[in-house]
């Protein structure tokens, strides 16, 4: 099946959210790759979405706010934080794009373990912080959970006019209507909607980070082809949909001499 077609605006609407939060202060930083350099990254039954031939591999520092189950209102303290995400670009047999979250590092402890033991995803507990002055945004982080490497990070963005129309690759990048994730029982897919992006144009600064690396995402050469800053937009998250069941592949026996 081919995939769904590249929109500005969800698809469809998230009409019962199980989760609801704002998104703030991101910087979008993309790399491209070749397809095959990331296939074997990508959970089963999902292949590397690309735009002219091409993938990309995106590093994402935002700041989350109110996150809240259902329609409750957001948390006030767990329910805020600053997250920085290493994700990869999918498409299942459905034809769904979305989003592989290789890495997500966030400062506050709870959300990382109710992320991991919920959804299954890769929450790291980091010290972090969001800075901003002027039009100048920094993003920092280093890894505080027991037994993982010390990956970190230090971003520093200028932030410059907004795009009033942005290209189509700017909107594959950023208009991602869900995840997949391999949840209990396969790989599942968990839509989400929000506003279209308000985007603008940024000047990366800096960029001192290794979680690439440790997302073992292959060595990328060269600077990123793009850099992209929003304010932000309130966010709605559905519940997993879809699971491809896993393929369990039965030991080899051993054969008689």
């Amino acid at each position: 099946m081919h995939p769904t077609p590249i929109t500005p605006e969800a698809p469809d609407a998230v009409r019962s959210p199980l989760l609801t939060q704002q998104w703030l202060d991101l910087t979008f930083i993309h790399w491209a790759v070749d397809p095959a350099d990331v296939a074997p990254l990508l959970p089963h039954g999902l292949t590397a979405d690309t735009y002219d031939g091409v993938t990309y591999v995106g590093l994402v520092a935002f700041r989350m706010e109110k996150v809240g189950w259902l329609r409750l209102p957001g948390v006030p303290y767990f329910g805020s934080f600053p997250e920085t995400n290493v994700r990869l670009y999918s498409v299942d047999a459905h034809g769904r794009r979305g989003v592989v979250f290789r890495s997500m590092d966030a400062s506050r402890l709870v959300p990382v373990l109710l992320g991991r033991l919920g959804f299954r995803l890769p929450y790291l507990w980091s010290r972090m912080d969001v800075r901003a002055h002027g039009d100048t945004v920094t993003y920092r982080s280093a890894r505080l959970r027991p037994g993982t490497s010390r990956a970190q990070s230090r971003i520093v963005v200028t932030v410059g006019r907004p795009i009033p129309e942005p290209t189509e690759l700017e909107h594959f990048l950023t208009a991602r209507w869900g995840m997949h994730n391999t949840f209990a029982g396969g790989t599942g897919y968990l839509a989400n909607d929000h506003p279209r992006w308000p985007l603008h144009r940024a000047e990366l600064l800096d960029c001192e980070e290794n979680l690439l690396a440790a997302a073992g995402l292959p060595a990328l050469g060269g600077p990123p082809v793009s850099v992209l800053y929003s304010p932000g937009v309130p966010v709605r998250l559905g519940r997993p949909t879809g699971l491809t069941p896993r393929i369990h592949v039965p030991p080899t026996e051993p054969r008689n001499p």
